[in-house]
């Protein structure tokens, strides 16, 4: 005890102490040792070297401070963007839903709403406009899709033990056992690799089953489609943002719309027409990046076809995505091919420095960490105007063209 009180007294009066007391910042490190006096077997520092070492630590706590206060100051500021971007969406997402829905007929097409809509959606809104902006042209109702579920459960269960009943109704309908039950796997396969980094469509993740449900009825609404890859991670998306009757409204008039049918039933001749209605505006826009892809005989489908397919849900972030979507819901399938450049024109000067394989490489796996500004405000330098014909006007004048075998669909 005694021993202990005198370690005690000690370390209270020791010079580490003291000195420490009159910090006012104090590092964490051992590097104000050189502030201590040398143990007493050995010489004193000479004046001038405790004079270098005071200044060294000094200057080594005040680097310190600044680097500290440095840190604060950009916490504050991401916290004050953090608040505004806050305050900025939920007073968006007021005008969305207490003005623009309810009268959205008389204003969805004003400039206001447009000028907003550009801006992204409020989440808490974005599932109602764009259920509203895909509309349901082929009138699905909630019963429809129960009835295709229903459907899809049975042939799923007739795979599982099929009946010679099951067999005969198969070849009515003119594909091979084979065919569907490699359809089903497929589907089971890509619900495995959607989204993969959520960990909410993998088997035992909340949304499997619906992701599963919304695909099995799709292929049950629409069987001369049936299943293509990709389709997946549109459900997906839809899913995160909707109810499941209204993700499946909005999936089958999706799908439904000239360009996606086109690529999903994979309609050659259509794809080519918007490749090269693409090109027309790529060579207006970016002619020197153009000119690089023509001389490497990279053509716009290697990157084109996987953007297209999934809606960018799969090459981009999915926040990025999600405000694609926007627009597109907004514009049509004019904004898809004007994002495509927007990117192209982003990555300009990397791109124009790499070969075939590279250029391809990087296109079809995109940088993890792309800035939605930095996209949007490329975006908006891209004129889908060409010899004052707007993209519509092309594309139609290609697809006459295509018709009478014109020989723009082979530039």
């Amino acid at each position: 005890m005694e021993y202990e009180r005198s370690g005690q007294s000690s370390s209270s009066t020791s010079p580490k102490k003291n000195v420490r007391r009159n910090l006012d910042f104090e590092p964490l490190s051992t590097t104000a040792l050189i502030l201590e006096n040398r143990p007493a077997n050995l010489p004193a520092k000479p004046e001038e070297e405790t004079q270098k070492h005071r200044q060294e630590y000094e200057e080594m706590v005040a680097q310190a401070k600044k680097r500290e206060l440095k840190e604060a100051q950009k916490r504050k500021k991401q916290l004050e963007d953090r608040c505004k971007l806050e305050e900025t969406i939920g007073n968006a997402a007021l005008t969305w839903s207490q003005e623009i829905l309810p009268n959205w007929q008389s204003m969805c097409s004003s400039k206001r709403v447009r000028d907003l809509w550009w801006q992204g959606l409020p989440p808490s809104v974005r599932g109602k406009v764009w259920s509203l902006a895909i509309g349901n042209e082929l009138n699905i109702t909630d019963e429809l899709y129960n009835i295709c579920l229903a459907r899809a459960k049975e042939k799923w269960n007739a795979f599982v033990a099929p009946s010679a009943a099951a067999e005969t109704e198969i070849e009515d309908a003119g594909l091979s056992h084979a065919d569907r039950e490699a359809s089903l796997e497929l589907i089971k396969l890509d619900i495995s690799r959607t989204f993969p980094n959520l960990c909410i469509f993998q088997q035992g993740g909340p949304y499997h089953d619906v992701l599963h449900s919304i695909l099995g009825a799709y292929t049950c609404y629409r069987p001369d489609v049936g299943y293509v890859q990709g389709m997946s991670f549109i459900a997906a998306v839809l899913i995160l943002n909707m109810d499941i009757a209204d993700a499946f409204i909005a999936f089958a008039n999706l799908l439904n719309k000239p360009c996606q049918m086109a690529f999903y039933r994979v309609d050659h001749s259509l794809m080519l027409t918007y490749f090269a209605a693409f090109e027309v505006f790529f060579e207006e826009n970016l002619p020197k990046l153009f000119a690089h892809f023509k001389n490497n005989n990279l053509s716009s489908d290697i990157y084109l076809i996987d953007w297209i397919f999934t809606l960018y849900s799969k090459s981009l972030p999915l926040d990025i995505a999600c405000r694609v979507w926007d627009v597109f819901c907004r514009d049509g399938d004019e904004f898809l091919f004007r994002t495509a450049l927007g990117i192209l024109r982003l990555y300009e000067d990397i791109l124009t420095h790499m070969d075939f394989i590279h250029i391809a490489q990087f296109l079809t796996r995109l940088p993890e960490y792309i800035s939605a500004d930095e996209i949007f405000s490329s975006t908006t330098t891209i004129s889908m105007n060409s010899k004052n014909k707007k993209w519509a006007q092309v594309l139609q004048a290609l697809q006459k063209g295509q018709d009478r075998g014109s020989p723009l669909l082979k530039r």
